[in-house]
């Protein structure tokens, strides 16, 4: 565990967080160069973002916004300042959300994850992420060769002339879904072809629960699991000491309140906020709509970048009560409104033929005044009556769920 991708990802987390804050501000300045960010931005002395606390200030973009931003401003929604002919690849992800993919030598960030399962220059892998407009087969092929390795584009399905691929070049590596190698290998189990190369792999896309990792681990692969977006690249990656996934190095993560922009306290879940900083196409604080928490201290294998436990569901949890959508920034603005109270929880029943919403909120006080309260607050901000049910500081899960819908 003792090996490393390069100094870097040892240094002293103080040295990190100095290094990229000190980065910041001019990569704020080049986001304001483009007209969306200097809206959004507008009267931010972006000199002043030095520290996390300050970065929180700014207002989050949420991944949820951008098929929207992106067809009334094509291609980027105004974000990026930048020519389109001035990057290597254009791409576009269901939405429609369209993405650039810079000039730079690992322009994904991928080589570290890559490299943290196992991966080294001259190995062979077998990449099985699409290649077709999307930008995955391109983000796991970039980072491979980056790390000197020679990538077969397979690309997903067509099994034969997979294992044609397989049997001539013998790789030694996969990447792709987790799902996608299991189909591999139990067809290649039931037709008798030779796939026993693959000892490990970068797996990403789908889940990969525990039953899986152990099949893949019996037929003899190292696998590995990656956390990444196609706005962002690898955001995070498993590494040999298995205990959750290390943040990308040039990548600011922050874990918000769902709907807001707030942090939240240690070891709580909330959602992935990510600032880069890569002036050509900086994203700053935007909200990926997912959740996880922070893990405490370093980890074993050495790198001492913030760790996550991994993807841990959807932060948006958007649902329709009545007729009326209830939105987790509204519970968000309720707490806003009571700073006395812990976490909230807005329940949504059927009573009968009718919708039905509980506010389940934890509180020091269990006064009929304090409830009474927060049930006005309720229904000023979502203009619907709920009940209001106070229970102990603690009662309710650290699972990063505002809205639970159990009709």
């Amino acid at each position: 565990m003792t090996a490393h991708y390069d100094a870097r990802e040892t240094r002293e987390q103080a040295a990190r967080e100095a290094e990229l804050f000190s980065r910041l501000p001019e990569v704020l300045g080049s986001a304001m160069a483009a007209p969306a960010y200097a809206e959004r931005l507008k009267g931010i002395d972006t000199a002043s973002v030095t520290s996390r606390a300050a970065l929180a200030r700014l207002p989050v973009l949420r991944k949820s916004e951008l098929p929207a931003l992106h067809r009334a401003s094509a291609p980027f929604g105004g974000f990026v300042a930048a020519a389109p002919g001035s990057f290597a690849r254009l791409f576009t992800s269901p939405g429609p959300i369209f993405e650039p993919e810079g000039r730079q030598a690992d322009p994904w960030r991928g080589a570290r994850a890559l490299f943290a399962a196992g991966f080294r220059a001259d190995d062979i892998v077998l990449n099985t992420f699409s290649y077709h407009l999307t930008p995955g087969g391109f983000i796991f092929d970039s980072s491979a060769r980056a790390l000197g390795c020679a990538v077969i584009p397979a690309g997903p399905g067509n099994t034969e002339q997979q294992f044609e691929l397989i049997e001539a070049y013998q790789p030694v590596g996969y990447s792709g879904t987790p799902d996608f190698l299991k189909i591999l290998l139990d067809a290649a189990a039931t037709s008798g072809r030779d796939v026993s190369s693959i000892k490990r792999a970068l797996v990403s896309g789908a889940a990969f629960p525990p039953s899986l990792q152990a099949e893949i681990r019996a037929r003899g692969i190292d696998a590995y699991q990656a956390f990444g977006t196609a706005d962002l690249g690898i955001i995070a990656f498993e590494t040999a000491a298995r205990e959750g996934m290390v943040v990308n190095e040039d990548l600011i993560m922050e874990i918000v309140k769902p709907g807001t922009g707030d942090p939240v306290a240690l070891g709580d879940v909330g959602e992935i906020v990510v600032t880069s900083l890569d002036p050509h196409h900086p994203w700053i604080r935007l909200a990926l709509g997912d959740l996880t928490t922070a893990l405490p201290g370093a980890s074993r294998c050495g790198r001492t970048n913030m760790r996550i436990k991994g993807w841990m569901g959807r932060a948006d949890q958007t649902t329709k009560v009545k007729g009326m959508f209830i939105r987790p920034e509204q519970v968000a603005e309720i707490g806003k409104r009571h700073p006395t109270l812990g976490r909230l929880r807005l329940v949504v029943t059927r009573q009968g033929e009718t919708d039905a919403m509980t506010l389940k909120v934890e509180s020091g006080t269990a006064s009929a005044t304090l409830r009474e309260e927060v049930e006005g607050t309720l229904r000023a901000v979502t203009k619907l009556g709920g009940n209001v049910e106070l229970v102990s500081p603690g009662a309710l899960p650290n699972d990063g769920k505002v809205i639970a819908d159990e009709r």
